[in-house]
């Protein structure tokens, strides 16, 4: 179970919700194919994310039709079943027992229910550690936004697909890793397999140390047969939360592997050892 915190601006209200938001329904499937898509601004003076997301949003959100509204907006909207919402939303978990919370990009159906966690999830990605600068995940919210109208539209072919695994679901593409190049930044990597001589101890498959501005060049160009490490995942001296990894594809909105861990000295806070392994199979 989780909790969810919908990121409204902290001077007047905040809104605090309980429980995990259902998987829609073959219905509320059909209504979201023909929704209109708002996506929610924050109530935050000089937000950045609401500079990122409403960039990202015109270059390459295609799938619906869609507008830019407010949280006073959404209050009223979310009810409607006309309407989907792009929201970021803020969560923690209850075996989390350091209480960090998580910003997530959630893509929700309009329903009359009384909660937001009732709403139904079409798709929802950890986006970063809340309290974390904007600019560390605003590069990546090109590709995250591809995929979840890929997901979108995979789950509108056939909604039994991920209905139990959700984004595990997508590790059934770890094969083709073999095929791709993996661009990970430093900090991304857990010591244990902090260079690339340590990689090449566990796996054999291509891969690439990097720096943010390679992986901001390679997602502009679209380089084929890349995929790029999200990770989210505990800040500052935290040594406790969660781990959450992705592998996104850049040049076909694929995702090729998705885990997470909790953080503690065995397991740190970055790309494992385990997942390479995983990877390598």
């Amino acid at each position: 179970m989780k909790t969810l915190l919908l990121s409204i601006s902290l001077m007047f209200f905040s809104l605090l919700l309980t429980g995990q938001a259902p998987f829609p329904s073959n219905e509320e499937i059909k209504q979201f194919n023909a929704s209109k898509t708002c996506v929610v601004f924050e109530d935050i003076p000089f937000s950045a994310y609401n500079d990122f997301i409403k960039e990202a949003v015109e270059a390459y959100w295609k799938i619906t039709p869609y507008e830019f509204i407010t949280v006073k907006e959404f209050n009223v909207r979310r009810l409607n079943p006309a309407y989907s919402f792009i929201v970021l939303t803020q969560t923690n978990f209850d075996k989390d027992k350091s209480h960090g919370l998580y910003n997530f990009i959630n893509l929700l159906q309009g329903k009359d229910v009384n909660k937001l966690a009732e709403m139904p999830e079409i798709c929802a990605i950890p986006l970063s550690f809340a309290g974390v600068d904007d600019f560390e995940y605003s590069y990546k919210l090109s590709p995250i936004l591809l995929f979840m109208q890929k997901h979108a539209q995979m789950i509108s072919a056939d909604p039994s697909l991920t209905l139990r695994k959700f984004l595990k679901y997508y590790n059934k593409n770890i094969p083709a890793i073999k095929d791709k190049t993996i661009l990970v930044e430093q900090e991304d990597l857990s010591p244990e397999i902090s260079t690339i001589d340590r990689i090449r101890k566990i796996y054999k498959g291509k891969i690439e140390i990097v720096k943010n501005e390679d992986i901001i060049k390679a997602i502009a160009d679209k380089t084929p047969n890349a995929v790029i490490v999200h990770k989210v995942g505990p800040k500052g001296d935290r040594w406790s939360g969660y781990c959450f990894v992705m592998l996104l594809g850049i040049d076909d909105s694929e995702m090729y592997y998705y885990n997470l861990h909790m953080v503690d000295r065995a397991n740190p806070n970055g790309l494992l050892p385990e997942d390479l392994k995983r990877l390598d199979k």
